[in-house]
């Protein structure tokens, strides 16, 4: 059976002291019944390093430069997939990136974006393994003391990005998404 590695990140940022997480929606695509949302990552260069790929897929799919990788968190996720009449197993190794920036730029991969507080971003999720591993990133900023909003029944701080409609920021100022 063929094997992919990729490198991917849970990227956060802090809203009024909160931490909101970025969340990327995937296309539907031959094959697939409808679009999902999921974290960024990307397949590992022969030559890069795991740290590297993390900043040039962040990069790549959201526009985000001001990354930092967060020391002591790294897990991987196994499945297996189907592409081209094939069975393919793969590996990624996600770590947790923390940002200031709050603009993201989609690439042509994605059709739209999401900052989501702990709560709603594990209801968007649809994989096991991305609710794991958010989950195992929200309670690792809790052991370091960055609080998360448990909870946001009117949707404030969800910031939603879509093909091309405005979404409000928490000023109430309205902006469009960019692709890269």
């Amino acid at each position: 059976m063929p094997r992919e590695q990729s490198a991917g990140a849970v990227v956060f940022r802090l809203e009024s002291g909160q931490a909101e997480y970025l969340l990327l929606l995937y296309p539907s695509m031959a094959g697939k019944s409808r679009s999902y949302w999921d974290l960024p990552k990307g397949h590992i260069e022969p030559g890069e390093k795991e740290e590297d790929t993390v900043r040039r897929e962040v990069q790549e799919e959201t526009g985000l430069r001001d990354i930092k990788l967060l020391p002591g968190f790294r897990e991987l996720i196994t499945y297996s997939f189907r592409a081209q009449g094939k069975n393919i197993f793969k590996t990624v190794v996600f770590y947790l990136a923390q940002t200031n920036e709050q603009e993201v730029r989609i690439s042509f991969e994605h059709s739209g974006c999401a900052w989501l507080p702990y709560t709603q971003a594990m209801s968007y999720l649809k994989f096991q393994n991305a609710k794991r591993i958010i989950t195992k990133a929200h309670h690792f900023l809790s052991r370091q003391g960055v609080p998360g909003r448990q909870s946001n029944p009117q949707g404030a701080g969800a910031h939603l990005q879509r093909g091309g409609q405005a979404h409000r920021s928490p000023q109430g100022v309205a902006r469009r998404w960019q692709r890269a």
